[in-house]
């Protein structure tokens, strides 16, 4: 069961859901707008390989914003630290950004229960577009679940700024022909 917005803004009074900053004139009638943060990263290899680190290059975006290109990926991050330890949040673009062809988080809108970041938002455009630090550009829905809860402690859990995939944490040795 999806929480309205009222009561997002009530659990988050009652520190039951992390929004930080918190602005009422975010709150939607069943979500909460988040906004773009400053810094973005991009991976330098055209080919990227999920069993090992990956190059980045970090951008900053000033007063002028920055143009997002098409076939790339650019990894931004949330103003706002966000999370709960008692509702899971599904992220997403605003409509109004996805009718500019902008992909806000392309696969992975599910955050864990438990996470509390400046989530990393997966930016894809589908045509160049400028945008600018402090847009609001997504929304978050806070989802009630059922059964027993048990909350994340992962690789990403406190993450600040914009992160890049540590998925070749995941791999053992054998996996990769690495030797132990």
């Amino acid at each position: 069961m999806i929480l309205t917005g009222v009561e997002i803004a009530r659990q988050h009074e009652q520190g039951r859901i992390t929004i930080d900053p918190f602005n009422p004139c975010q709150v939607n009638p069943n979500s909460y707008n988040f906004r773009l943060g400053d810094q973005l990263k991009t991976y330098t290899a055209s080919v990227l390989d999920v069993a090992r680190p990956n190059q980045v290059r970090d951008l900053f975006m000033g007063d002028d914003g920055l143009v997002l290109e098409p076939d790339r990926i650019y990894l931004g991050h949330t103003i706002e630290v966000m999370g709960s330890d008692h509702y899971v949040p599904i992220i997403r673009a605003r409509s109004s950004i996805a009718r500019l062809g902008l992909f806000v988080h392309v696969t992975a809108d599910l955050i864990d229960i438990g996470s509390h970041n400046q989530w990393t938002l997966q930016l894809h455009a589908v045509q160049p577009v400028r945008v600018y630090a402090g847009l609001l550009i997504g929304q978050v829905t806070f989802w009630r679940t059922c059964g027993d809860i048990t909350l994340y402690d992962g690789k990403y859990q406190g993450a600040r700024g914009p992160r890049a995939s540590e998925i070749h944490r995941d791999f053992l040795p054998a996996q990769t022909g690495a030797s132990a």
